[in-house]
């Protein structure tokens, strides 16, 4: 009997305590920093030349449209994304 009391006040006391102390998260994610930026806009790049390679177009960094509209916050970090995705798309097509 002793046990059961005890066994539920502890059950209780750590179910009462879940997510109660724990501020509200941000109404958004806070931006990635620049070098992850940078990163994804060089991948994007060398994806978006790979497709167009595949498909024997000419190489157009304009034509896409996470070049258009890059997947980041505007300002400096669109402007690195940019950067770098032209920087891989470049690259992968010097390769071929």
């Amino acid at each position: 009997m002793i046990k059961k009391a005890l066994s539920l006040a502890a059950l209780t006391l750590c179910l009462t305590g879940l997510g109660c102390s724990h501020p509200a998260p941000p109404p958004y994610p806070a931006p990635p920093p620049p070098g992850a930026i940078a990163n994804e806009g060089y991948h994007d790049g060398v994806v978006a030349a790979r497709r167009d390679i595949a498909r024997a177009l000419p190489p157009d960094v304009r034509r896409h449209p996470r070049f258009r509209t890059p997947p980041a916050p505007p300002g400096q970090p669109a402007q690195i994304y940019r950067r770098n995705f032209r920087r891989g798309y470049q690259e992968t097509f010097g390769r071929y």
